[in-house]
């Protein structure tokens, strides 16, 4: 069995998530995340090589650091980070929406099947937390999105997330929504330009942020988009405290916040990736990211004022996160029935 993190480690975390460099740590790396405001560590494909390789780096990155929040994007298609050695190749959300045109309860059943499988998987190799699913809705335009998207309909969107959630939630971990309100009406690409909807907030927040409201208490996080809405706020939602506090308080969402990465260009509008972060957590975030950029994530580092008062209540919040049962090794999930059976069905999606 995998060993979790006790609560005492949790409540240290810090608001900052970072990458590592390579498929090892080095001392660098070492640095970083043993820093006091370092509470999360995501990992990109640069990171794997094969599972005993990543079961490896995750085991050192929580001896570096206990009950440090290890995190990765593989929400299923095109954005999977580990594909090779074992891991199940998942299915694109939009397929789900596609069967849940032909047969409701059956893709309900295998989105909770996808989560389940995810989940554990990802579990099974030290990982505590992938950033899904997306509730962006599909409207054709974004190709940044795309077929990430569940469906058009926000109902859909709710229905077939709830399930996703609920497989997730199964081998023990928690989930997060993205990107708040929604990145799906934007044709251009937050990680290389500044997105700008021009719609009004009735049209937005009644039809793309609806998930956010109807999935409640089963949502434990949410990443808000590098995207302006200036009909609402100039700010990117990330950075808007009126976004934010639509989300807390018309929505009632108690969970983490995190904001999308501080390097990507929809960012850049803060200024500074200190005055990203300062902005961001000023918003009503909790953890910052900051990827593929050592040099800025030293910066930030050796800059951020964070307020006590704020990252005490981030950290209880954070802390809710970290797995807290233990869960299979690779090897014993393979002879699990639940979870073979769970894979026979997301297979049959591919």
């Amino acid at each position: 069995m995998n060993v979790v993190a006790t609560a005492s480690t949790q409540a240290a975390l810090g608001p900052v998530m970072l990458d590592v460099v390579g498929t090892t740590l080095d001392a660098e790396d070492i640095r970083r995340i043993r820093h006091p405001l370092t509470g999360g560590v995501i990992l990109f494909a640069r990171n794997y090589e094969n599972r005993q390789q990543l079961t490896a780096l995750t085991a050192a990155i929580h001896a570096a650091r206990p009950g440090v929040l290890i995190a990765v994007d593989h929400e299923g298609g095109r954005v999977q980070r580990f594909k090779t050695d074992g891991f199940t190749r998942l299915p694109a959300m939009r397929s789900l929406g596609e069967l849940w045109e032909r047969d409701v309860l059956e893709a309900t059943k295998l989105a909770t099947a996808t989560g389940f499988v995810l989940a554990a998987e990802l579990r099974a190799c030290g990982i505590d937390l992938s950033f899904t699913p997306v509730l962006d809705l599909d409207f054709g335009a974004s190709g940044v999105i795309g077929d990430r998207s569940f469906h058009r309909d926000p109902r859909v969107v709710t229905l077939l997330a709830k399930s996703l959630n609920h497989g997730l939630a199964l081998a023990g971990m928690a989930n997060c929504g993205k990107h708040f309100p929604g990145h799906g009406y934007v044709k251009a690409d937050s990680h290389t330009e500044i997105p700008v909807d021009e719609r009004a907030l009735k049209d937005i927040v009644g039809d793309d942020a609806m998930p956010y409201d109807w999935l409640g208490m089963s949502l434990t996080a949410v990443m808000p988009a590098h995207v302006i809405y200036p009909k609402v706020d100039a700010k990117p939602a990330g950075f808007s405290k009126k976004w934010l506090r639509i989300l807390r308080k018309d929505f009632g969402f108690q969970g983490v916040i995190f904001s999308d990465d501080l390097s990507m260009e929809g960012a850049s509008v803060a200024g500074s990736v200190t005055d990203g972060a300062h902005a961001a957590l000023d918003a009503g975030c909790d953890m910052v990211l900051i990827c593929n950029a050592p040099d800025k994530a030293d910066q930030l580092l050796a800059e951020l004022q964070a307020d006590p008062a704020a990252a005490a209540v981030s950290a209880t919040r954070l802390a809710a996160l970290v797995p807290t049962a233990a869960c299979a090794d690779w090897d014993q999930l393979q002879q699990d029935e639940r979870y073979r059976a769970a894979r026979k069905l997301v297979q049959s999606l591919l």
